[in-house]
């Protein structure tokens, strides 16, 4: 595979072979992954997957196995993998990067849209991608082929932040449009109106979609370090607003901890996963503790159950 920028092998070696497990039933199936919704399955043959331990033996297609020397397995319609949609936001807010950050938040989040990308197709999974600002989104449809990722690749290399943000309608739309049961990847800093983006993630648990959502935050957002006589510009809409950071640090904290609260509090109600990350720590060694912590949940919500 060609180099590309947000594919990093060092961070996918750090990263190693935690896989993302859906922790909800969803419409599709991977042997000892996944939870499905069916307990049968289409006569219609899709594809052939390479054969996992636990995968059962009736399902070999032993014929492929004369001429390639290699355990297949044959799926049926209603076996297709897991389908993961991404969703990266690329309003301008996201082009923020202080001084001292290491990347901005819309690199950050291209790093971690090829991780996830590079994991579900591993896993056999499908997954899509969408971009998204006010007037400007992008669309590729799930696929689990290798090809497929180089798409989705070549797609991130050439994404820039701008625009405004309208976070609320394109999940609205987007909720109606997907038909089966999916994991929901958010990526995106959540500057828009909080009671609509909070609807809106309620209607994909509505239609029954897994919702796991990345408060991508740059550490000078969370921490506020300015300390001099300053000009304030907002990235989406040009305005402009001088501000003495000593006067207002505490009241801006109180009211930004008050924002990501309201998101933790209201999300947990209607299970949504909410994980706010700051873009200052490593992006390989935040998805591995998630993915690591979250493979454990699922471990223990299946023994329970």
């Amino acid at each position: 595979m060609p180099k590309y920028q947000y594919l990093d092998p060092k961070a996918l070696a750090r990263i190693g072979k935690v896989n993302l497990v859906a922790r909800g039933v969803v419409e599709g199936f991977v042997s000892g992954l996944h939870k499905s919704p069916y307990h049968g399955f289409s006569v219609e043959f899709a594809e052939h997957r390479e054969y996992t331990p636990g995968d059962p033996l009736k399902r070999i297609d032993w014929r492929a196995f004369s001429r390639t020397d290699r355990l297949f397995v044959k799926l049926f319609e209603d076996e297709t993998n897991v389908r993961c949609y991404l969703l990266l936001d690329r309003s301008g807010s996201m082009a923020y990067r202080h001084p001292k950050s290491p990347m901005s938040k819309i690199e950050y989040g291209c790093y971690l849209t090829a991780c996830l990308a590079y994991l579900m197709i591993r896993q056999q999974d499908s997954v899509g991608l969408v971009t998204f600002a006010r007037g400007k989104s992008g669309f590729i449809a799930p696929r689990s082929t290798p090809s497929h990722l180089r798409v989705l690749l070549e797609e991130l290399e050439k994404l820039r932040a701008g625009g405004g943000s309208d976070l609320a309608r394109t999940f609205h739309d987007l909720a109606e449009n997907i038909g089966r049961r999916s994991v929901i990847v958010i990526l995106s800093d959540l500057l828009d109106d909080q009671k609509e983006v909070l609807k809106a993630l309620h209607h994909f648990r509505h239609r029954k979609h897994e919702v796991i959502l990345f408060h991508l935050l740059d550490h000078a957002e969370i921490g506020f370090p300015f300390s001099q006589l300053a000009d304030f510009v907002d990235m989406e809409t040009g305005e402009r607003i001088q501000i003495d950071p000593r006067y207002v640090r505490e009241e801006y904290q109180r009211e930004f901890e008050e924002f990501c609260a309201g998101f933790r509090r209201e999300t947990a109600q209607t299970l949504v996963e909410y994980v706010r990350v700051d873009t200052s720590r490593p992006f390989e060694l935040m998805l591995a503790e998630y993915l690591a912590r979250r493979q454990k949940l699922a471990a223990a919500a299946r023994s329970s159950g």
